[in-house]
């Protein structure tokens, strides 16, 4: 599209200055020659009449000086014609043969023409005439100047004529010059132009190349400086400002990827509002409070720019009070913290930032260390309770024989025991989730163990009638094949789960302790068909001081509510992973899988 290109439109600018300009020129040119022509063969006929005239009145030899008058008149393509005022011409010829020849009756029968020998009047006309030429008579268009004589003897007048097609041949001739020049100077214009305007616009097509170039990233580009003119300096300048440019663009894309590190590194969620509350920026804490929003909400899982109604409201008591405001959400079992700051631009707000805290673990430790004093509280009231009962008793001298004052001893001392394990396991499993506790590795022969944890349990079992039984993976070599794990340490978990199993299985039930195992892992099953585990229970029951039957109270063999948050930190203690499987009225599965040698 020439009208889209500057070279185009320079090329066309040019062009038809030089067009308008060389057309009137021409024009003014053309007017003025055909003007000069017929007022230059107006003049001609008048001198050469003049001339006649003062030969016809003074010169004696007329006859040679008519000779001379027509070889001037042949000179200038004119004809000539004396015509006495009988109507008598001196000159019967024309004065060169191919010239046109007027009859002379033409002049005498002429209304305007005969008024130069009648009336002694000069005459100019320009018209067509009768005229002979070669024995031919056609019309022509001429001009006749006609002017009177007196000799004194006698009057007639001179008509000196030509034919107007020598005075068009000569302005022709002069157009066509006319003509020809103003071509050849609009063909040199447009080459001229058109090899002006691309040596003018070659620098600005380089910097429209180099300004496509930056647009699409390239900030390396630079233009060539060819001159020193005011394009070069625009080159120059745009040089210098694409190096200004890729600078301020390497520096934006380091404080982005500074503050997108940051933001990512960052454990607390962070979300940028505009004025419109549309998301301009989060970060993957803040992702996943988003996505927890939208399943909850039932929609898309992508980020959509919905935020929950807690937040808005936020924003615009942060936007109308222009202050930092925080509120609570709680949300697909989360507890979330938000924070929201406004955001300024100069002295207006521009939008706010969010910061999302996951208030979770820390509300959870919370209710587990007011669980933890509530528990311990209870263990120990019961005991200290008896004991200060019991040695109150003592004192008192309520008890009054020897027999009763070892049986309330007795007790004392038991319920010391009691709180002596209490306080034990509480210490083990501090050492153990501090991760304090060391664990003594050996090689522990897997069968012989497992037979030696049934037998220390057979005693209990048969107390209760209850059936204790093992099975062995077949594949189990009784002699080689080994684990490498803190014995004690397993042997507590094994300790635990089977004495809860017997504890929780009527009379006549059975338990079952199973060993399996592969190339890499142990697997230790125990499984009752005791009362089970409801099933709200099941996800708490590794917790501290957690009792799945609340009305139930420990007697002086119950346990202390520890055993299996012990069971667990052992278990991951040797890289292992424990589980339960129960239903309730039907029976309990724990079962913990230990790698056979230590990481």
């Amino acid at each position: 599209m020439i009208w889209r290109s500057v070279v185009g439109k320079l090329w066309i600018t040019i062009l038809l200055l030089v067009s308008v300009v060389l057309t009137l020129l021409t024009i003014l040119l053309t007017q003025f020659f055909e003007t000069f022509y017929d007022e230059q063969a107006e003049d001609q006929l008048t001198k050469m009449a003049d001339r006649l005239v003062l030969i016809m009145e003074n010169d004696e030899n007329k006859e040679e000086a008519i000779r001379i008058t027509s070889e001037m008149a042949e000179a200038y393509s004119m004809s000539i014609m004396i015509i006495d005022e009988d109507q008598e011409s001196f000159m019967s010829k024309n004065s060169y043969d191919d010239a046109p020849y007027i009859p002379v009756s033409v002049f005498n029968e002429n209304d305007r023409l005969s008024t130069v020998t009648e009336d002694g009047k000069k005459i100019y006309l320009n018209g067509d005439f009768p005229v002979l030429n070669n024995n031919d008579e056609s019309l022509q268009r001429m001009i006749i100047y006609g002017e009177p004589y007196d000799t004194g003897d006698t009057k007639g007048g001179v008509y000196v004529y030509q034919s107007i097609e020598n005075v068009e041949k000569t302005t022709n001739h002069t157009k066509y010059l006319i003509f020809l020049a103003a071509g050849i100077a609009i063909i040199l214009t447009t080459i001229f132009a058109f090899f002006l305007s691309t040596r003018i616009t070659a620098p600005l097509r380089r910097m429209r190349e180099a300004a496509t170039s930056v647009a699409k990233g390239e900030f390396d580009m630079k233009v060539p400086i060819l001159t020193h003119d005011e394009i070069g300096e625009l080159g120059m300048t745009f040089n210098r400002m694409g190096r200004q440019l890729k600078n301020n663009i390497t520096a934006l894309n380091q404080e982005k990827e500074q503050l997108t590190s940051v933001l990512s590194s960052m454990a607390d969620g962070v979300i940028t509002f505009d004025r419109k509350m549309n998301i301009l920026v989060t970060n993957p804490p803040a992702d996943r409070f988003l996505q927890a929003f939208y399943y909850e909400s039932g929609m898309n899982t992508e980020v959509n720019g919905n935020v929950p109604e807690a937040v808005k409201q936020l924003f615009q008591q942060v936007v109308s009070l222009e202050s930092e405001q925080m509120t609570e959400i709680d949300m697909q079992g989360r507890s979330w913290v938000v924070v929201m700051t406004p955001l300024y631009d100069q002295s207006v707000i521009r939008g706010a930032v969010a910061v999302l805290r996951d208030m979770t673990e820390e509300r959870r430790m919370d209710k587990l260390r007011e669980d933890f004093v509530a528990n311990v509280s209870h263990e120990l009231k019961t005991p200290i309770a008896m004991l200060q009962g019991y040695s109150e008793a003592i004192v008192d001298d309520i008890a009054e024989s020897e027999e009763e004052k070892k049986e309330l001893a007795g007790i004392i001392l038991d319920e010391s025991k009691r709180m002596g394990r209490l306080v034990n396991e509480l210490l083990d499993l501090a050492r153990l989730e501090a991760g304090h506790m060391k664990l003594h590795y050996s090689s522990l022969s897997i069968v012989p163990f497992a037979e030696r944890i049934v037998r220390k349990f057979q005693g209990p079992a048969k107390d209760r009638e209850i059936q204790l039984t093992l099975s062995i993976n077949g594949e189990l070599d009784r002699e080689h094949d080994e684990m490498e794990v803190d014995p004690d340490r397993i042997e507590q978990v094994l300790t635990n789960l089977i004495d809860n199993a017997i504890r929780h299985t009527s009379q006549g039930g059975a338990v079952n302790l199973s060993v399996d195992s592969n190339k890499n892992n142990v697997t230790f099953y125990v499984k009752d068909n005791g009362s089970g585990i409801k099933e709200e229970d099941l996800p708490f029951v590794f917790e501290r001081f957690y009792k799945g039957d609340k009305a139930r109270t420990r007697g002086k063999s119950g346990g202390t509510g520890l055993g299996l948050a012990i069971a667990r930190n052992i278990v991951e203690a040797h890289s292992g992973q424990i589980n339960v499987h129960s239903k309730n009225n039907e029976g309990t599965t724990f079962s913990f899988v230990i790698p056979r040698t230590m990481k």
